[in-house]
């Protein structure tokens, strides 16, 4: 089966004025504009199969939402070639348009003055839905966003959580095959961010549906992909399995000690970098190739009442990613 995603040698460059600040760099402006080349997005490539849910991570400014508009058909690239469900997607053909959704997170598409259900009302029209289909769509978007009381609301009225989950609502009434979804999230409480990532897992499982999801929320994407696609600077640094990248980027093991009684620090030296010491709790952390050692030397050496081996937190991994990207 061939990927609804592919995505070859994809270049998105601006060239963007810039002066200096004051009268008289504004006076020069006017007779010799300066010219920056920002490189958005430089030279990515990636497949995503059907139904796979890929994180799609970066810091600020790494190019992920100018790459998320470019696979809409928002935008067209520099260079470089994207097919999306077969469609180029900049053609913005309404079959392909028909076929995808991209939902930003804090990007209002909804009529701020009229109920939602209005706007569902002229989704419907646009993309022709039948009677029959609508009110199907509708009723399982009502039931699994748990929607009631809320399409009868003018949109201003709506919490931020409410807004998004009619927000994704609204942006998936004509059955998408693809979902670009970009921070869904973002300045959501944990319990609707735990709402929100539920849906999107269940509408996956549910429709087959391919999603690709931004977040700087590690929990998103530790709850909803497997695989994670990392970009900096407009480059793809890393494209695999989540548990993957701790594995490559982060050489070391954290292992958390709970002792039955506290020690004294001096029983702790030659058993890797003593992290934290709090009471009765010992954090340590080593390399990888040495955790099993030291972890026989701590049961050995020490009263241990409970002991745990990770990888360091997700949110560590991708710092250390970003920064030797940028050393």
């Amino acid at each position: 089966m061939p990927p609804d995603i592919r995505v070859h040698g994809l270049v998105k460059h601006y060239v963007v004025p810039e002066r200096g600040a004051g009268l008289r760099a504004s006076l020069r402006s006017v007779w010799r504009r300066r010219r920056r080349l920002v490189r958005a997005v430089d030279g990515i490539s990636f497949e995503v199969a059907p139904g796979e849910i890929v994180g799609f991570l970066g810091p600020n400014g790494a190019g992920k939402t100018t790459s998320l508009k470019v696979l809409s058909g928002l935008l067209h690239p520099t260079h470089g070639r994207v097919d999306v469900l077969g469609f180029t997607p900049w053609d913005r053909r309404a079959d392909f348009l028909a076929r995808i959704t991209l939902i930003m997170g804090q990007r209002q598409q909804l009529f701020w003055d009229l109920p939602a259900g209005d706007s569902f009302q002229v989704n419907k029209a646009v993309f022709g839905i039948d009677d029959a289909v609508f009110r199907r769509t509708v009723g399982l978007l009502t039931e699994l966003l748990e929607l009631d009381g809320l399409l009868t609301k003018p949109v201003r009225q709506l919490s931020l959580g409410e807004r998004m989950k009619v927000e994704l609502a609204a942006g998936l009434l004509h059955g998408p095959r693809v979902l670009f979804l970009d921070e869904p999230t973002i300045g959501l409480d944990v319990t609707m961010q735990q709402r929100i990532r539920a849906f999107v897992a269940r509408y996956n499982a549910e429709t087959g549906a391919t999603v690709l999801l931004t977040s700087h929320y590690m929990a998103d994407v530790k709850a909803l992909a497997q695989r994670v696609i990392v970009i900096d600077r407009g480059r793809l640094l890393y494209d695999g399995a989540l548990h993957g990248l701790a594995e490559r980027y982060a050489p070391h093991k954290t292992i958390t000690v709970h002792l039955e009684q506290p020690v004294d620090p001096a029983e702790l030296r030659g058993l890797g970098e003593i992290v934290s010491q709090e009471g009765a709790q010992v954090t340590v952390r080593t390399r990888k190739d040495e955790a099993p050692a030291v972890t026989g030397q701590l049961l050995a050496r020490l009263p241990v009442a409970d002991l745990s081996v990770e990888d360091p937190p997700l949110e560590e991994v991708i710092e250390q990613v970003f920064r030797g990207n940028r050393t």
